[in-house]
């Protein structure tokens, strides 16, 4: 009995240590299902904000106090809500009729993982070409069961008011938007994936 649990263990240490797999990092810095978290969240918390009383105005959006790390996902949809809403904006304070000040909670994803198995141990870089960044190497992981989960999350808020009196015309928010994606393996096969954003899985 104890002659076949070592030869099993033997197994999986060299099926570990037989092949090495290389961790490559993504380009950009964000990965694609990443940055459909950070929009799809940044998209449904913007679509709770009532725009209606700048419809028709000039409107000047100051971000000086919007401090995610994340804001652009946000910002980008917040403008064109804002547009197709029927707002004038314009880029420099002085130009506006309305200035529209853009404040948030927090911008960011979440992510929990869980392993049943042996997961991958880093055993270093090599470097390819001479000049070049190294690639870290590390050994294949051994999952029986495996779940990803990422959870995006987006909050945003704003006060509008007149630009040459500073009397407050608006405010909404905060409203927060959320996105996820779960991806599930067993005994190697998968990724079964759920979630509210498009799968990014690559082509077969």
């Amino acid at each position: 009995m104890l002659n076949r649990i070592a030869s099993c263990g033997l197994l999986i240490v060299l099926a570990a240590a037989g092949g090495c797999s290389s961790l490559r990092t993504t380009d950009p810095s964000r990965t694609a299902t990443e940055q459909y978290l950070l929009s799809i969240a940044a998209e449904r918390a913007v679509e709770q904000l009532s725009v209606t009383s700048v419809r028709g105005r000039t409107v000047f959006v100051d971000v000086a106090y919007f401090a995610a790390a994340e804001q652009l996902f946000v910002l980008g949809e917040l403008r064109a809500h804002l547009l197709l809403s029927g707002a004038r904006l314009v880029p420099a304070r002085d130009e506006a009729d309305i200035v529209l000040e853009v404040r948030s909670r927090g911008v960011g994803i979440d992510r929990y993982d869980s392993l049943l198995g042996i997961p991958s141990i880093p055993l270093g870089s090599i470097t390819a070409v001479a000049g070049q960044t190294p690639v870290p190497i590390a050994t294949p992981e051994i999952a029986l069961i495996k779940n990803i989960k990422q959870w995006g999350f987006a909050s945003v808020a704003f006060v509008a008011y007149w630009r040459d009196t500073g009397e407050v015309i608006a405010s909404s928010g905060p409203a927060m938007g959320r996105s996820y994606r779960e991806d599930w393996w067993i005994f190697g096969f998968g990724p079964r994936t759920s979630g509210t954003i498009p799968t990014t899985r690559p082509p077969e």
